[in-house]
């Protein structure tokens, strides 16, 4: 039999009978308003059902089981401890600032609670006499042992310590953990459980029951195993985290399967422009390329559309293969466009494969924000007439005013850097009831555990091998402070023949800043360079002085280029084989190896020097230690996973940071994979229980993955 969801699961949770007052424990009269005003900070926090409270769950656990005295607690500095004493003192004093200091004493001894920020009824609270529990982290400050800004509470001699830990939850401004306790028990008293796995999985899983589960996490027992909880490795957080993951792969996959009933145009012909493009290619495919060209071959035959991801490392050869896709649309009578993220990408790609394709008699058309508005027209009316069989751009190709005449196949580069929404928007442009085929690329590999989860409605591609003749790249960690022996290098490179990157330090915090440090630099080295021609190039250059400056670079006419990192990716210059790459510890893993692979593409050995400024922080070492070692793009992307953690690691990609807030894809790949498996058999064989799942544990959330 089918599990079933909770009922009622619309059910509004309400915070009624919440002890919202100052931490004396007296109940304040609650007012409708009062209770409203909880009720919109709770909604804030996305708590408005039943079963959000319940998925509440705790960040921590405090442990106030246990009360030292004030000489045991005074040896534990740096931990947190728990005293209660009588309050024997008490001042507001102004050095430096003005706080609040309250002496506490027991038979043992004395500490002082100190406030920073106060209200005038804690002077009430706190008055001589008064018995306090106080808990937080002991400290050893000018006048003795200390606790700034404990939590504390008024007792009696008698008020008994609770029995198990007490649960921390994350709250907005305004929500006092007593709030969320309350709502959250109420929530668990109202709720009529029911499992949405049936006994059958929870058995072949070893799972513990979700209404157990919910319970010990909620309320743990005074036996619970304290470390478990605390790492999360206990039962009940195993059964949090398998649900998740399963409801992730389940809304995915549903997606996946939604997407194949809709039509897409068959495309299996594998004709005279394809055969042609590979006869005239100057080199020969790797066996990895021609593995992914054959998987995207055979997915552009079917009538549903294909949705796959190419990943490859720097250099391995996607655009060819992106490139022999696209011929094979416009062999069976489609238009294909490829949009990237910036225009020097964009750009590099027309460049590349119009002078692939174009000899081959297929027109292309360039389209990007910066034309001016007869060049965009004329770009358009080739695209909505079709004369334009390859469409090549930025963001403009999804304005409404661009319109395709037969649209079968999208192409999106760095795909990690579109919204969901975007890349959307340019796959609603095929013809009416058809949806175009999709190859995503990604230069930026991902580690398998990040594909299976985030990626679990793709097919994935992957290009494993590096082109022949490509030369290992050296890297270097240097201090800033040997500036001089690195121009030094420099000159001495460029009068070899060879040229140079010089990579400006990323500002996040100002475009402007980022602009004047890449154009100070570029003065500098002109200045200390005299005999060398260098260029400076950044995202405020006009299109065409961008350009301008890029050919110069090409074609050796400007052995230095100073660059923002609008170098990132795209960049192709055979000659180029050293890099420079100044602050690299403001740079995240990604980043860095995405900017070493502008060099190696030539016959010449290449070096890459990591310029920092020290003091470095740990992560900064690490990151930088990391680039030393490897060159490998997988290696590099799965120590960058465990630094960054999955959101950031996806960057743009919306639909994910969101969906996993208890699973680590670090220590629960097991996880991911029983999940994965039984999504596949739910999906085929009891979608009462996928319903319910999703029900629980996605509410709307699902309209985020892509469609």
């Amino acid at each position: 039999m089918a599990a079933e969801a909770p009922s009622n699961p619309e059910q509004t949770a309400q915070p009624d009978g919440a002890d919202t007052t100052a931490s004396t424990g007296k109940n304040a009269k609650k007012t409708p308003a009062k209770q409203m005003k909880a009720s919109e900070k709770l909604a804030k926090l996305g708590l408005r059902k039943d079963m959000d409270f319940l998925l509440h769950l705790p960040m921590r656990y405090e442990d106030e089981t246990q009360i030292l005295s004030i000489a045991e607690a005074s040896l534990r500095g740096g931990s947190q401890v728990q005293i209660q004493g009588i309050v024997t003192h008490q001042e507001v004093q102004y050095r430096p600032r003005r706080q609040l200091v309250v002496t506490v004493s027991d038979d043992s001894g004395e500490l002082h609670l100190r406030f920073l920020n106060f209200y005038g009824s804690q002077t009430k609270q706190l008055a001589t006499g008064a018995h306090v529990r106080a808990r937080g982290e002991l400290r050893h400050g000018f006048f003795g042992a200390e606790l700034v800004h404990p939590t504390y509470k008024l007792v009696q001699d008698d008020t008994p310590l609770p029995s198990a830990l007490t649960p921390v939850y994350h709250s907005g401004e305004g929500v006092p953990q007593a709030l969320l306790r309350k709502a959250i028990s109420n929530a668990i008293q109202r709720t009529h459980w029911r499992d949405t796995l049936a006994p059958r999985y929870l058995t072949q899983l070893n799972l513990m029951g979700f209404e157990a589960s919910i319970r010990t996490l909620h309320n743990p027992p005074p036996d619970v195993d304290q470390y478990a909880l605390s790492e999360r490795e206990h039962p009940a957080w195993t059964r949090m985290k398998f649900d998740e993951l399963l409801a992730q792969q389940l809304s995915l996959k549903r997606a996946q399967k939604s997407r194949r009933a809709k039509g897409a145009p068959a495309m299996p012909l594998v004709g005279e422009l394809s055969n042609a493009f590979l006869l005239n290619l100057p080199f020969t495919l790797t066996g990895a390329q021609e593995k992914v060209l054959k998987e995207i071959r055979a997915d552009l035959g079917q009538s549903y559309p294909m949705q796959r991801l190419l990943q490859g490392d720097v250099g391995s050869g996607k655009t060819i293969v992106a490139a022999l896709a696209a011929a094979q649309a416009i062999d069976n009578g489609y238009q294909a466009a490829l949009m990237a993220p910036t225009e020097i990408l964009a750009e590099q790609h027309f460049r590349k494969i119009a002078a692939w394709l174009e000899p081959l008699g297929v027109r292309t058309a360039w389209l990007t924000g910066s034309l001016r508005k007869k060049e965009k027209e004329q770009a358009q009316a080739l695209i909505q007439s079709g004369e334009a069989r390859l469409v090549i751009g930025t963001h403009a190709l999804i304005q409404d005013n661009v319109q395709f005449q037969k649209l079968g196949l999208v192409l999106v580069d760095e795909q990690h850097r579109f919204g969901v929404g975007q890349r959307l928007d340019l796959s609603h442009k095929a013809q009416a009831g058809l949806i175009p085929h999709q190859l995503m690329m990604s230069a930026t590999p991902i580690p398998r555990t990040l594909a299976m989860t985030y990626y679990a409605d793709l097919e994935v591609s992957v290009i494993d091998e590096l082109p022949p003749g490509r030369t290992p790249i050296v890297t270097r960690v240097i201090d800033q402070n040997r500036r001089d022996e690195v121009i030094e290098r420099i000159h001495a490179a460029a009068h070899e023949g060879k040229q140079v990157y010089w990579v400006c330090p990323l500002i996040e915090e100002s475009e402007t800043l980022q602009l004047q440090t890449a154009t100070e630099t570029h003065a500098m080295l002109a200045e200390a360079l005299p005999d060398i021609r260098t260029g400076l190039v950044h995202g405020r250059l006009k299109p065409a002085e961008k350009q301008q400056v890029m050919d110069d670079f090409l074609h050796n006419r400007v052995q230095v280029l100073v660059a923002t990192t609008v170098i990132e990716v795209g960049v192709d210059v055979p000659n180029a084989s050293l890099m420079v790459i100044e602050h690299a510890e403001r740079f995240g893993l990604s980043q860095l190896h995405q900017l070493r692979g502008r060099v190696g593409r030539g016959a010449a050995a290449s070096v890459c020097l990591l310029m920092y400024q020290g003091p470095l922080g740990q992560v900064a070492k690490q990151r930088l230690g990391i680039m030393r070692e490897s060159t490998d793009g997988f290696e590099i992307a799965r120590r960058d996973l465990e630094l960054r953690g999955p959101g950031e690691f996806l960057g743009a990609r919306q639909s994910g940071e969101a969906m996993l807030k208890f699973a680590n894809l670090e220590t629960d790949q097991w996880l991911v994979e029983q999940a994965r498996d039984l999504a596949d058999y739910l999906l085929r064989n009891d979608t009462a229980t996928v319903s319910a799942h999703l029900e629980r544990w996605m509410g709307n959330k699902e309209e985020y993955l892509r469609v």
